[in-house]
């Protein structure tokens, strides 16, 4: 079922591309989006509605509220606290395979340089130049900091020196979900945790 849009009419697109990108502070009261079995749709951005669109969703009854901010808001018909976890009423099944895209690409390498291991001034390396006929493939790009890939150019791996902090490889949806839990957002309210952190082992 596709979300609502804030306009209130449907989007063309599925729930994956309807959940905001940006974290949002605690005065925005954003809900936590959770897939109809409890799971968020997305770790890394989290799956988080402006409360606008849960309320809305709430409304049409395309999700289920199972927690809830202090604040109410109100409309000349009907009076509602806002929610803070909200859960899908249809499922939407994940997708099977990793889009191959940049940031996927840089969330695979946790946002580390794959030659010196430093952070920030990322952008992506070939690891068989093209020149030398490599192609632009999970199994062939890496995050890579601007100066490695600048004194990497088009030389190979041995001629640098340089060794990769580990092999390049395809990775699953389901790998890239797990990877997105390691980079929480600066805000998580209280009532997300259960629901964030509830299938990962319990520490003795």
């Amino acid at each position: 079922m596709p979300a609502p849009s804030p306009s209130g009419a449907p989007r063309s697109g599925d729930f994956r591309s309807a959940f905001v990108r940006e974290a949002a502070g605690t005065r925005h009261f954003p809900a936590l989006v959770l897939n109809a079995d409890y799971r968020p749709l997305s770790y890394y951005p989290l799956s988080l509605w402006p409360w606008q669109e849960a309320v809305k969703a709430a409304v049409l009854d395309r999700v289920t509220i199972v927690a809830e901010y202090e604040e109410v808001v109100r409309s000349p018909s009907i009076e509602i606290r806002i929610p803070s976890v909200v859960v899908l009423r249809d499922y939407v099944a994940p997708q099977r395979t990793a889009a191959f895209t940049r940031f996927n690409l840089f969330l695979r390498d946790e946002f580390r340089c794959q030659y010196c291991g430093s952070r920030g001034d990322l952008t992506f390396d070939h690891v068989i130049p093209r020149a030398r006929g490599g192609i632009t493939s999970w199994e062939n790009v890496v995050a890579a900091c601007g100066r490695c890939n600048l004194r990497k150019g088009s030389k190979s791996l041995r001629q640098v020196g340089f060794t990769l902090r580990r092999p390049p490889r395809r990775p699953s949806p389901a790998q890239l979900m797990n990877l997105g839990r390691k980079f929480p957002p600066g805000h998580l309210h209280e009532s997300w945790m259960d629901f964030l952190y509830w299938d990962a082992e319990l520490d003795a």
